[in-house]
């Protein structure tokens, strides 16, 4: 493993202009890292991956390298790229459990956290680092959000988030699991509690319904609710999987691992818009692809699909009169989530596009004063570096607006 990583940072140009530090979201100094990792100073770039991205041993390990880092890499114009994304999950793995935590002097300021996913990790740990003192409130008895309820075990390990929630109790953040925000307890009441700005990460957990005939049915599910618990579920041999998207993706792989004999994918065009290795992954376990197939309905058969008609480009242009029943035990669909509204609709000034998704300014402050959100709740579902990135803002937007209020 290591020689294999030291093999891989030797093979770094250390480009002046890194083509693949700018495709990363988050602007990792690729080249600088590599270069620590030659001179044998693992924890001096552990520590700049962490300052720079506090979730990098996350993302190194479920980030889209092929499109962003590794994509840009010029060894990949003939050759094969660095594949950066296994040194930074070396460096990254070794140095969160050996991180020291600095003493901090707190400055006498509560900040709230509403989730914990990416996003809400993020801002908890920049704003501990600054002197505030964070509460989490998380709905669920864990924290990671997305990463502990919608990724896949064999795609990101729990443990991981394990070491991220010791990591965050020495810095002396409180989580407050199983509390729900917009429930017994909202917004206006942190603020009355003396905190002195909230956050807002609670991601996209309200599965998008197609709105067709069949949704209901007991054979019927959706995504972001089967990985919750896959083990909860008895989907038959069969399985129609609507979507192809990455979270349809982790899907048909979880349902291959629960038992499923056979998944297949459809969609009603020729696009995929998963990552190109996640759907290698996915053929590679034995899953089905079906191109041109938009739902119509579903029945206690499986689903009944309108066949497309494309034009030369590839464009869905029409549908074919026949309805083509597929028979499956079992359909989940997977055509992306949106916010839950308990905290809009419990919140006076808190507005949201026509997606649901929370309207920020550029500093990702809400419409409401003093209320900050980041990541999936903002965007719609997207990769976690982007959640880091977006929240990395929110943080120092926040500062900024705790530092104005004090001096004011």
């Amino acid at each position: 493993m290591k020689l294999h990583i030291i093999d891989e940072a030797e093979r770094c140009l250390k480009c002046k202009k890194p083509l693949c530090q700018q495709g990363c979201p988050i602007h990792t100094p690729i080249p600088q890292i590599t270069q620590l990792l030659l001179e044998n100073r693992l924890m001096e770039a552990g520590e700049i991956l962490f300052a720079n991205n506090p979730m990098s041993a996350v993302c190194s390990t479920v980030c889209n390298h092929e499109n962003q880092c590794e994509g840009h890499c010029v060894l990949g114009r003939k050759s094969s790229p660095i594949h950066f994304s296994s040194i930074e999950n070396f460096i990254s793995d070794s140095y969160l459990d050996r991180m020291e935590v600095p003493k901090i002097e707190k400055n006498g300021k509560k900040v709230a956290v509403i989730g914990s996913g990416p996003a809400g990790i993020t801002v908890a740990i920049k704003l501990a680092l600054a002197g505030y003192k964070v509460t989490i409130f998380e709905e669920r008895s864990k924290i990671g959000g997305m990463l502990q309820y919608g990724i896949p075990e064999f795609r990101l390990s729990k443990s991981v988030i394990d070491r991220y929630k010791k990591k965050m109790e020495e810095l002396g953040i409180r989580i407050r699991p199983n509390t729900v925000i917009g429930s017994a307890i909202v917004i206006d009441n942190l603020f009355r509690d003396g905190y002195s700005s909230v956050f807002v990460g609670t991601g996209v957990w309200r599965p998008k319904a197609i709105g067709i005939k069949g949704e209901s049915l007991g054979n019927v599910y959706f995504g972001i609710d089967y990985l919750r618990r896959p083990e909860a579920h008895q989907l038959g041999e069969k399985v129609a999987v609507i979507g192809m998207g990455n979270v349809a993706m982790d899907v048909a792989r979880t349902a291959l691992r629960h038992g499923a004999k056979e998944v297949t994918l459809y969609a009603r065009g020729k696009r995929i818009s998963a990552s190109s290795h996640e759907v290698s992954y996915t053929k590679l376990e034995g899953a089905d692809f079906v191109f041109g197939k938009a739902i119509e309905s579903i029945n206690e058969a499986g689903p009944m699909f309108k066949t497309s008609i494309f034009d030369e480009n590839n464009k869905v242009i029409g549908y074919e009169e026949k309805l083509d029943q597929v028979e499956a035990d079992s359909v989940i669909i997977c055509v992306s989530q949106a916010p839950k509204n308990k905290l809009v609709l419990t919140t006076d000034q808190l507005k949201t596009t026509e997606k649901g998704l929370l309207l920020t300014d550029e500093n990702c402050m809400t419409t409401h004063e003093g209320v900050f959100a980041a990541g999936d709740v903002v965007q719609g579902a997207n990769m976690v570096v982007h959640a880091v990135e977006e929240a990395k803002r929110a943080a120092e937007g926040m500062i900024r607006y705790m530092e104005r209020e004090e001096n004011e």
